[in-house]
């Protein structure tokens, strides 16, 4: 079966539903950024600050294509940012299927003011709640247009206890074997 590409803004649960999802169909699970990190040996941050955003974008697509090629059977968690680069959204819709992860304003920042979550993405050490939630409903804005491109657009609002993270998964799983 082609990869299944999950897509969305940060804290819409990629890894979350992803790692569970690719274990309960026996799939690999691939977080894009990760995989960048163990390919170059620096952290997706490191590479941002030393090259610049433009040649993380690169490495992006780069490993995009890489995963894709051999990615038969994989659960692909992108960076939130990863549809709106230039013909990615084509190519993941080409090759696989793609699931925009989608819950609200309001869920995405309580995931987000979470002080694990805080830790993992240093930009949000230094902003209010208030700032983190207004932060998100821009971003998502912004982004809608290239995530609403994708195959199927999946409710991933709850995620909050192992209960609901199975409840999920199976809802999710049952749609990809009747859908992609």
């Amino acid at each position: 079966m082609k990869p299944v590409f999950l897509i969305g803004y940060m804290g819409c649960g990629k890894t979350t539903l992803g790692e569970p999802l690719a274990k309960k169909l026996g799939w690999r699970f691939i977080d894009l950024d990760l995989y960048i990190e163990e390919k170059v040996g620096m952290t997706a941050k490191e590479v941002f600050m030393t090259y610049g955003e433009a040649h993380f974008r690169e490495l992006e697509r780069e490993a995009l294509k890489e995963v894709s090629a051999d990615g038969d059977d994989s659960i692909v968690a992108c960076g939130g940012g990863t549809p709106l680069q230039d013909g990615n959204m084509e190519l993941m819709n080409h090759i696989g299927f793609t699931v925009w992860l989608r819950t609200s304003v309001e869920r995405i920042t309580s995931r987000l003011v979470l002080p694990e979550q805080r830790s993992k993405r240093p930009l949000l050490n230094n902003m209010s709640d208030e700032q983190i939630m207004e932060s998100v409903a821009r971003g998502l804005e912004i982004r809608s247009p290239f995530y609403e491109k994708a195959q199927l657009q999946f409710d991933s609002t709850y995620l909050e206890s192992e209960e609901e993270i199975e409840a999920t998964v199976q809802r999710l799983a049952f749609l990809l074997m009747h859908n992609s």
